[in-house]
């Protein structure tokens, strides 16, 4: 069900939450270079929906139309990387989601709080970010997901929103199943900007800037851990804004509850570093090296007041993830004007011309959709 709130029941709805932007009292600093934030779609996560197009199961319809995009980051914090973005993304005045690892989180618990102080969304990518998740047992795998979540909520201080996307968009039915059982969200990519290849910021946009036309919007992955994303990223905002591309901003309408025994142990190991108690400490009572941050404080989100958002709130059903066939780079096609899609997932799938094309666009690049080839860290 979708349905179009007013800006009075959006502040009380983003007021329960905990999870929204926050607007702020001076309006956006350079409203004629601003991309801003076009629309929120707020998404019940309860019955595990799917979302994005690199898939091989059965995904929610796509909530995007032609020419809007989502901002996503991966793999995070890393505060090196992580300040230049949101500096960029708080000139252009928009806002992003960010997937982080729980390990990450921990060791820059100050990113996290910040990111979220900026007014982006929360969700998590895992403990330690294992390169195919589907690749391990299932308790192994749950439990990458759940301290995932734990960690991330630690760290930030706060509930974060029910949001998770595979390793490697690795998924699973049996993981899928139980993301829907926890009231979690899944989301893969339509645009992937391939950064974790990519060194040269003008090659990373220019690449982007391509698959982000040739698929008339959808969700774009970056990672905040790369240099050539920190750089490029200024490029790609000004490019997305000349073209006529509009900002989605995804927010949950829940907040996510992490498994109380994870939460206390977290709890317990952080105590025990604090004083000195854990293997690394040299001498008893000595503290571990601290890990600091490096950025500013925290600076004021600034979506424009004058000009709210429209929101839209989606809340699908529960159902069966059912294999769809196909490959993860053949699942999501491109959108065309009128906003369908090009193709049905099962006619993509038997495209053998029109797959072998977007199979070449890669060749200039190492394979992304290719696990074999993902180095540590990678997505």
């Amino acid at each position: 069900m979708i349905r179009r709130l007013s800006l009075t029941v959006t502040m009380l709805l983003a007021g329960a939450a905990g999870l929204s932007p926050v607007l702020a009292d001076e309006p956006c600093a350079n409203p004629k270079g601003a991309l801003g934030v076009s629309r929120i779609v707020e998404i019940d996560a309860k019955a595990g929906p799917l979302y994005g197009g690199f898939t091989k199961y059965e995904k929610e319809p796509r909530f995007l139309g032609p020419k809007e995009v989502v901002l996503t980051f991966d793999d995070g914090p890393l505060p090196k990387y992580t300040k230049p973005i949101l500096d960029a993304l708080d000139r252009f005045c928009t806002k992003a989601t960010f997937f982080y690892v729980g390990q990450m989180a921990q060791a820059y618990p100050d990113m996290v709080k910040e990111v979220m102080g900026r007014g982006h969304t929360m969700g998590t990518h895992t403990w330690s970010h294992p390169l195919n998740l589907r690749a391990l047992t299932l308790a192994k795998a749950e439990d990458q997901i759940e301290r995932g979540f734990a960690a991330v909520a630690l760290a930030a201080g706060q509930p974060i929103a029910p949001f998770f996307r595979f390793p490697g968009l690795s998924d699973s039915g049996p993981l899928l199943a139980h993301l829907q059982e926890r009231g979690i969200a899944a989301f893969t990519v339509d645009v992937v900007s391939n950064d974790s290849y990519i060194a040269s910021p003008q090659r990373l946009a220019a690449r982007t800037i391509e698959q982000v036309e040739h698929r008339n919007g959808g969700i774009i992955l970056f990672h905040d851990i790369k240099a050539s994303t920190a750089a490029a990223l200024p490029t790609i905002l000004n490019e997305l804004k000349k073209r006529g591309f509009k900002v989605v901003h995804m927010r949950s309408k829940n907040v996510f509850e992490p498994l109380p025994a994870l939460t206390a142990e977290l709890e317990a190991r952080q105590t025990a570093k604090a004083t000195g108690k854990t293997a690394n400490a040299k001498t008893p009572g000595e503290n571990p090296k601290k890990l600091v941050p490096f950025y500013a404080p925290i600076a004021t989100a600034n979506l424009e007041t004058e000009a709210a958002p429209e929101v839209t709130v989606l809340e699908p059903e529960a159902r069966e993830r059912v294999h769809a066939g196909g490959t993860h780079a053949t699942a999501s096609t491109p959108v065309t004007a009128d906003g369908e899609a090009a193709a049905t997932g099962a006619a993509v799938g038997a495209a053998g011309p029109a797959r072998k094309k977007a199979r070449h666009r890669h060749t200039r690049e190492k394979d992304p959709f290719s696990l074999t080839d993902i180095i540590g860290g990678s997505w």
